[in-house]
């Protein structure tokens, strides 16, 4: 089981992550002599490298460099470069922007992207395998296009622009949908045996292969005690009881505002400890934390149980329905989301595809299936966008007075060396907690809101194995395992795109999707992420291996799983700072989460500041693909308008 895969795979991330941890890299690279590095990848292309990958090393380290000194900015060298524009950020807010501004200006404009990562998309990544001759991919990062039907006229516009035909993709996908319900699979769960004794139980669930409703009666195979089982079947007995008898309704909804659906289970409810259990990741895949950092009016909203006695009233359908990205907790949940086999990515190739025509040959969405990049067509002399991978932007400054000025320096540095480029205009894209860091001469209260929210950290873990033959054996496509290192772990959608077949009999190689949350139940949200990724950051590729082999060997193998045998290829994707974070009423004022209020840290630090604007999801307080295209167009806006009226006096302060 513990037989590693080929060194190949042992890639980018060991010594980043020790150096990180200030820990002794031979401590947690022991056996790990023929470790592969951007320069010796025998496979350099981005999509297909293995190993430690998202924010991979070689992508942060300059940063340090130049807080140590050991890089300074008077060093740099002027390229000489001039651009109309330059994107800081190559992730779905920063590629947008690129492609909002040509199309607004014109194909004489110059646009430059720049990027710390070697590929592009930011969250948006692909990864790829190729087994037994077969291509498979997966999401590295953001997972779909959720709810569609709220996205905005801006978001709408962009995927009319690249092409994105949801209906004949769920067309075209009709009889995959259906797949893994004709083959008896549903979703299951994982009762493990540190946290319930004895042996791990492996329970199949039913239902549908997402999950979904706990059904009381679905768990009389699960090592429950009977006080649980009698108080899972009190929370969902019909009638529910007033928990909250004796206040009005106002001063309801204002206690499970402050108050953790733990709290509300445990102290309201009367819950067993077994019953919350199975709880404990409610909000994880919105949030990053679980259910004691997560409001019980969120619950509430959410649909979860305990609140039908309680006469809470009902959420308005189009509450802050003009608020960019998705508002979990705050507004009824959406409709159906749209899954592309390597989640965004794909639409990151599309803008790709947009933005600079000659790196690929793909035009259509069905094209991105299998479209391959050309990565050294990304940054051509004389075209009109370059997009300029490995290079990590340390610093944004106007040259001269912010309120006059007609240019702005950006220093950034690729292959150890620092170089300055400038631009008439500049639109920061990348992470908000950055942007003070490279902008000093930012206002004190801007920075401070820009740094306020803390990205949640979370890791998508691909395995790409030989067959699926477990999985139908134990009846269910995906597991929840709320307590073993990865909490949710499955198949891969069964989705197509062009000539990318998702794969039809269990005997075919398959990609499994697993994701790990860097949540520490107890402490405040902010503190949770701050010591996730801390942690996060101490574990080396060899510790994902070895506990992602014996996670699902502990998992599949009483159904004929193999780990040394099955497993042909493991991508990590680690997203230290992975969602933006979301106001929470536990932690943050209450006007900021429950009112669109313009004091949102978000609102602050996403104002101008003389010739830069501010996009990212960051900038709308939401992890959403709709939230960070909305936010280009908003910062391309801001970019026209000084361009069109440039007598306006442009904020400074």
């Amino acid at each position: 089981m513990d037989r590693a895969i080929t060194r190949r795979d042992f890639v980018n991330g060991v010594a980043a992550a020790t150096l990180a941890a200030g820990l002794p890299a031979d401590g947690l690279a022991k056996g790990a002599a023929a470790l592969v590095t951007p320069e010796n990848d025998p496979n350099p292309y981005p999509p297909a490298k293995q190993g430690m990958r998202g924010s991979h090393a070689g992508a942060f380290e300059a940063a340090h460099d130049l807080r140590d000194g050991a890089l300074k900015l008077a060093d740099a060298l002027d390229s000489g470069e001039i651009y109309d524009l330059i994107v800081v950020g190559g992730g779905l807010s920063g590629l947008s922007a690129a492609h909002f501004f040509q199309k607004r200006v014109g194909p004489g404009a110059k646009v430059l992207v720049l990027d710390n990562h070697d590929d592009f998309g930011g969250h948006a990544k692909r990864n790829e395998f190729m087994v037994g001759g077969r291509l498979l991919v997966c999401n590295g990062g953001t997972l779909n296009i959720e709810s569609p039907a709220r996205y905005d006229k801006w978001s709408r516009v962009l995927l009319d622009d690249l092409g994105v035909d949801i209906a004949r993709y769920e067309r075209d996908n009709t009889a995959n949908a259906g797949l893994y319900k004709s083959l008896g699979m549903g979703h299951g769960m994982v009762f493990d045996a540190e946290t319930f004794g004895g042996k791990d139980v492996v329970l199949p669930m039913g239902g549908g292969w997402r999950g979904g409703r706990i059904e009381p009666e679905k768990l009389a195979k699960a090592p429950l005690t009977a006080k649980s089982r009698a108080d899972l079947a009190r929370l969902f007995a019909d009638p529910q009881p007033d928990y909250l008898a004796g206040l009005d309704q106002d001063a309801k909804k204002d206690w499970l505002a402050r108050h953790s659906y733990k709290q509300f289970l445990m102290e309201k409810v009367g819950v067993d400890p077994q019953v919350y259990w199975l709880f404990q990741n409610i909000g994880m895949a919105s949030f990053c934390v679980g259910g004691d950092a997560v409001p019980a009016l969120f619950a509430w909203v959410q649909g979860y149980p305990g609140f039908s006695g309680m006469a809470l009233g009902e959420v308005p359908a189009d509450l802050f329905a003009d608020l960019p990205g998705g508002q979990h907790g705050r507004q009824r949940e959406g409709d159906k989301s749209i899954h592309f086999p390597d989640g965004n990515a794909t639409l990151a190739r599309l803008l790709i595809a947009k933005l600079v025509p000659e790196a690929t040959a793909g035009r259509s969405q069905e094209d991105m299936g299998t479209a391959v990049i050309d990565y050294g067509a990304l940054d051509l002399p004389g075209a009109p966008t370059r997009i300029r991978l490995s290079s990590l932007v340390l610093n944004v400054a106007h040259k001269g007075d912010p309120a006059t000025a007609s240019e702005v320096a950006v220093h950034y540095a690729k292959a150890g060396k620092l170089v300055e480029v400038r631009g008439k205009a500049i639109i920061m894209a990348g992470w908000n907690m950055m942007i003070p860091y490279a902008m000093p001469e930012l206002p004190a209260a801007q920075k401070e809101a820009l740094a306020y929210g803390v990205k949640g950290p979370m890791v998508y873990t691909s395995v790409a194995v030989t067959n699926w033959r477990s999985f139908v054996k134990l009846g269910a496509a995906n597991f929840h395992c709320p307590t073993m290192f990865h909490q949710e772990v499955g198949l891969t959608e069964a989705v197509s795109l062009g000539d990318l077949k998702h794969p039809q009999s269990p005997d075919e190689p398959v990609v499994l999707h697993l994701v790990k949350y860097m949540n520490k139940p107890g402490l405040p949200r902010r503190d949770q992420h701050r010591v996730g990724r801390a942690e996060l950051l101490a574990m080396d590729f060899a510790t994902f291996e070895r506990e992602t082999r014996r996670q699902l060997q502990r998992m599949l193998g009483g159904a004929g799983f193999d780990a040394a045998r099955d497993i042909a290829g493991i991508t990590v994707n680690r997203w230290g700072h992975g969602y933006s974070y979301t106001y929470n009423s536990l932690y943050d004022p209450v006007e900021w989460v429950y009112s669109e209020s313009p004091t949102r840290p978000c609102v602050v630090g996403r104002q101008p500041f003389g010739l830069v604007s501010i996009a990212n999801s960051d900038a709308a307080a939401s992890p959403h693909t709709d939230a960070a295209i909305q936010e280009a167009h908003r910062a391309v806006q801001e970019v026209i308008e000084r361009r069109t009226y440039p007598f306006v006096p442009r904020r400074t302060g």
